[in-house]
Parts: structure tokens; sequence; C-alpha cells
């Protein structure tokens, strides 16, 4: 079972199904983004708070009709951000399908930004690479570095939820049909 979360680049979503044969997530995040770049700024606070209240919800059905809720609410005042909550709601609520605890380190792209963020911070000190071999040698010591922090760490994914969700034959088919 596989879940590719991202965007909503379209090469990634088609890759995700057609290579990966994955279910897709919008990331959460980036999701807010490009629904606030449609709002003037001084609506932007209020938009935000009522579309964050889908995400408190714990029920899979609840979070639906509360997404259809907020997107009816906010369609006669901001049309583009209710139709686009109207296209993306089972792309961003694709994590629902889940375990409740794991919800939180899948809605959005922000494990993988950090440890992006962690490779250019430490390639930066070095600046020049004397060949190819250092750099992969370094960015290499990283993720083996990364892999051991979430394999002992709770912080990402448990790696006994991990393990039970993988081996569990119907969690690809609940992503499938998202």
């Amino acid at each position: 079972m596989q879940l590719v979360i991202s965007d909503a680049h379209e090469g990634l979503k088609a890759a995700a199904r057609k290579v990966l044969g994955a279910g897709w997530q919008r990331c959460r995040v980036h999701f807010q983004r490009n629904l606030l770049a449609r709002v003037g700024k001084t609506n932007k606070p209020v938009v935000s708070a009522v579309v964050k209240t889908v995400f408190a919800e714990k029920d899979r059905d609840q979070a639906h009709a509360r997404w259809r809720e907020v997107a009816d609410s906010l369609r006669d005042r901001f049309r583009d951000v209710a139709e686009l909550m109207d296209e993306a709601e089972h792309d961003v609520l694709a994590y629902m399908a889940f375990d409740e605890s794991l919800r939180s380190k899948l809605h959005s792209t922000n494990p993988l930004e950090r440890v992006n963020k962690e490779i250019k911070r430490r390639t930066n000190v070095v600046g020049i690479f004397p060949n190819r071999e250092a750099v992969i040698r370094l960015v290499g010591a990283l993720m083996l570095e990364q892999n051991d922090e979430w394999a002992v760490s709770r912080r990402y994914m448990p790696v006994e939820k991990l393990t039970a969700m993988c081996d569990h034959p119907d969690t690809a088919t609940m992503i499938a049909a998202q």
C-alpha cells in the first residue's frame, strides 16, 4: 500500500497512480495556500478559520459533511473558494481513510520539506563540493540519520502502526476508492 502526498501538480498525481499504483493525498498546507490566494487580505483570517473547522473533525463522514457545509457557506461571497473546495474535497480529505493516530502524519508534506530544508542547510555550509561522490556521501549520511530518527522516534510515523497498515489488505482499497 502506498500513498503519495504532494501539492496538486498534475504530473505528480498521474505518476502516483500510473507508476506507483498509489493513492494520492493533496497536501493540506499547500491547499490552504492555494485557497487563500483566492481571497482578499482582509478576509483571509475568516476564511482560513472556517476551513480549518473541517480538519478538526475526527470522523471521516463528518469531515466530508462539514467540508460541504463550509463550501456552501462561502459560495455566495467567495465563489472561487467554494469551487476549489468542490474540486478538492476527496483529494484533501484522503488521509481521513486512515487510523486517527496516523492522520496528522499524512495530511501534509511537512516532514519531507523539513528533510529537504536540512539537506539544503548542510550543503550550503560546505558550499562547493570537490566531486559528485562528496555530495552523495553527505546527503546519504543525512538520509541514514533521518531514517534512524524516524525508526526510533514517535515524532512521525510509529513503525508498529506503519507495519500494521502495510499488512492490512483493505488499506490500499480504501485509498484507491477516494
